[in-house]
């Protein structure tokens, strides 16, 4: 089975403080989804239109199991928290099996 990704490209970070609260409650909440960070932040080198800002990329088992924990009531707390202090590109992609 394919598994599922988040990836989320940010474009500018406005309000860092917003930012943390998201990351304080979003890391659990990825973590309670079956979710594992595989990249967040570090090193960016960006080509064509992109930009080297903050990239996140978290893996789940499934297509499904990513959709449902963006979905989760934790996950959502974590995106009210953010508000409008990013604005960013965030996908849920399935991988090649």
């Amino acid at each position: 089975m394919p598994k599922g990704y988040w990836v989320s490209a940010y474009r500018t970070i406005s309000d860092p403080e917003k930012l943390a609260a998201y990351n304080k409650l979003a890391g659990p909440a990825v973590k309670a989804g079956g979710g594992r960070t595989l990249v967040r932040g570090g090193r960016v080198v960006a080509h064509d239109a992109g930009l080297a800002e903050r990239t996140v990329l978290v893996e789940f088992d499934s297509f499904e199991q990513a959709v449902a924990a963006y979905e989760s009531a934790a996950y959502q707390e974590a995106l009210t928290a953010l508000s409008d202090g990013v604005e960013r590109d965030f996908r849920i992609v399935e991988g090649i099996d």
